[in-house]
């Protein structure tokens, strides 16, 4: 069910102990998942505090919520911070957006790095949603760890790592050449081969199914296949995240 947003800051403002609650840090608070994530762990009252990272200083609209600013460097130069449990994204900023035009947001290829960092942060839960593009990943990595940054982030000795591995919307092409826009439709046609369950599912979905397994995994390394997020959006996402997880 979609929290209805007042009621999220409602539940921000409202006075809670926060001694001894873990503390939150997301890389990729941008785009409709980014912010998705962001209203449903910060209204869940899971966290003591929740920070942001950012390229800039921002004014945080929700209480609990700080913007950690980092410089240009890559990860591995960064001051560190304190922090329990992270969450990685990759969704691009939205331009229109002018908070989030100030938020850092990292690149794949960026996340060993970020992912060393946030262990020597303190960080024992990190959970990591992957795009992919639809019907494009091989049946023997959809379960298990895909590539070299992959292993190399499992070997970081976190508690728990999730991985999920969500299908990516295709990106509008109304600013491309005539030629790429020819390409891309051509491409389309292959949306149709593509089964439903590796079809993309909305951003509140993959949040909700992120957001539980946060409070429910056990220790060790969790990879949610594109079946598993698409059998969570049809609306039992409590019992797919048990049977995922190993706790059904």
């Amino acid at each position: 069910m979609r929290q209805d947003p007042l009621q999220v800051l409602q539940g921000a403002m409202r006075p809670s102990p926060t001694v001894g609650m873990p503390r939150l840090v997301i890389a990729g608070a941008t785009g409709v998942l980014g912010n998705e994530v962001l209203r449903r762990l910060v209204g869940g009252g899971t966290f003591s505090l929740a920070q942001v990272l950012a390229r800039e200083p921002i004014t945080a609209g929700l209480r609990g919520v700080q913007a950690a600013v980092v410089p240009a460097a890559e990860p591995g130069e960064w001051p560190l911070v304190q922090a329990d449990v992270a969450v990685v994204m990759f969704d691009p900023p939205r331009l229109f957006y002018d908070r989030e035009r100030a938020l850092w947001t990292p690149l794949p290829g960026q996340l060993p790095a970020l992912a060393q960092w946030l262990r020597s942060s303190g960080v024992r839960t990190l959970a990591v949603v992957l795009p992919h593009a639809p019907g494009r990943l091989p049946e023997a990595l959809k379960r298990g760890l895909a590539s070299l940054d992959e292993h190399a982030v499992a070997r970081l000795g976190f508690e728990r790592l999730l991985i999920l591995r969500s299908a990516q919307k295709p990106v509008a092409a109304t600013q491309a050449g005539a030629l790429a826009r020819l390409a891309r439709w051509m491409l389309s046609t292959v949306h149709y081969m593509v089964p439903s369950s590796e079809q993309p599912v909305r951003a509140a979905k993959v949040a909700e199914l992120l957001a539980i397994a946060l409070r429910t995994a056990p220790p060790g390394i969790h990879v949610a296949a594109p079946e598993v997020m698409w059998e969570a959006a049809q609306g039992q996402a409590p019992a797919v995240a048990a049977r995922w997880l190993g706790s059904a």
